[in-house]
């Protein structure tokens, strides 16, 4: 990994943290409303799915060993194990297929991005809401009710302006040579 590589996957880690800290706990559920879903989109969709893949690792390894980088300041290996951890490890397996939809295409549309995202949020719905039902003993409609009906509105909100401001970001830091283009091709 080259460092304009290394210094864009920090660069998304650091934003993953610091949107991690906008959150808002929820009395009914164990799950807050946190900007988190907007930076693993904007990895996603800006560096593809090589490097967004690899932020978001990044992100999870630096609260896993206990710098406060996840909602609310938590850290350690214990927030993969608990019944907000499904989401974490959703953020990975959706980044990754957040990146495989919008890495086909060389200049990123809205439509594209906006799909690639909403896939992702299928995923950290999916993982989330197992892994919530699972450890806290509710069924899945439940777990649904707890874990993804609060959160969808605020989240297709990120997902439209995230693809918004991919698209342009994504197009603008590639044609200035500043930013790898997602699947290994090279800049004009």
């Amino acid at each position: 990994m080259q460092a304009k590589e290394m210094s864009w996957v920090a660069f998304f880690a650091a934003l993953m943290a610091v949107l991690a800290q906008l959150s808002i706990p929820l009395p009914f559920t164990p799950v807050p409303l946190t900007g988190q879903i907007l930076g693993v989109f904007l990895a996603g969709a800006i560096l593809g799915r090589k490097l967004g893949t690899v932020a978001v690792l990044v992100y999870l390894l630096l609260g896993a060993v206990g710098l406060p980088v996840f909602a609310r300041g938590a850290a350690g290996i214990a927030r993969f194990l608990g019944p907000t951890g499904g989401y974490l490890w959703g953020f990975l397996l959706g980044v990754y297929f957040l990146g495989w939809v919008t890495d086909g295409s060389s200049k990123l549309s809205f439509l594209r991005a906006a799909g690639g995202m909403f896939v992702c949020l299928v995923v950290v719905y999916a993982l989330g809401t197992l892994q919530l039902a699972y450890l806290m003993k509710l069924t899945l409609s439940k777990a649904l009710a707890l874990g993804v009906l609060p959160y969808v509105p605020l989240d297709l909100a990120k997902m439209v302006l995230a693809a918004l401001v991919s698209v342009r970001v994504r197009r603008a830091l590639g044609e200035a040579g500043l930013l790898p283009l997602p699947g290994g091709r090279k800049n004009p």
